[in-house]
């Protein structure tokens, strides 16, 4: 299951995204317009074409994959609901695309796992774990970007506030592809060829994880 960040016409409806949502640890917007490059790239936008690469890559390796959402011109769906297409489909893995907005000067990338926290993840915890490190793994080889300078330990981060992670009940982890505030890093995210090599990594990741 992949699961694109965020969606193209997510600003267009502020008051259905804001709406407040039950992540079991907290109360959270539905969803967010995420963030963009300075010169506007969203990322939205940026999570969709990856997405679609990704896709693309693992059905031809023969995967059966699922998508939370359609395009990249719609509204949410809900983090909420974000989670419940990955448990529907019974997803061996479930992979949740994203790009970071930080300050210019931090750079690279991360892989967000969640934790227990008395609820439905707390049985894919540590598969979740095994999901992560072979992503990243993955992805440190096949794009050549960093480990997180801000973020995590060796580009891991554990959280227990996120409610695509929360609510799954099958393996699930974020990754941070880079800062899209970082110049080096969003020439890079606006490149056609090295979204294909992010893909292409993540495919790799996945599929080891799989083995």
């Amino acid at each position: 299951m992949i699961d694109p960040g965020h969606n193209g016409g997510n600003h267009k409806n502020p008051k259905a995204i804001n709406r407040q949502v039950n992540v079991l640890t907290q109360w959270k917007a539905c969803d967010t317009t995420g963030t963009s490059t300075n010169d506007g790239y969203s990322e939205a936008a940026f999570t969709w074409d990856v997405s679609q690469r990704l896709t693309k890559i693992l059905k031809a390796r023969g995967a059966t994959v699922k998508l939370t959402r359609a395009d990249n011109t719609g509204v949410g769906p809900c983090i909420t609901e974000r989670a419940a297409i990955g448990n529907k489909a019974k997803a061996d893995a479930a992979i949740s695309v994203h790009a970071d907005g930080s300050a210019a000067g931090n750079r690279g990338f991360h892989v967000i796992i969640p934790k227990k926290i008395n609820g439905p993840v707390d049985p894919v915890v540590n598969d979740s774990r095994r999901l992560g490190v072979a992503v990243r793994d993955a992805f440190r080889k096949g794009t050549g970007l960093p480990y997180s300078t801000y973020i995590g330990s060796k580009a891991l981060s554990f959280r227990n506030d996120l409610g695509g992670l929360n609510l799954s009940t099958v393996p699930k982890i974020f990754i941070e592809s880079g800062n899209m505030r970082n110049a080096g890093e969003a020439a890079k995210f606006k490149d056609a060829a090295f979204r294909q090599r992010i893909a292409q990594s993540l495919a790799d990741g996945l599929q080891n994880y799989l083995k």
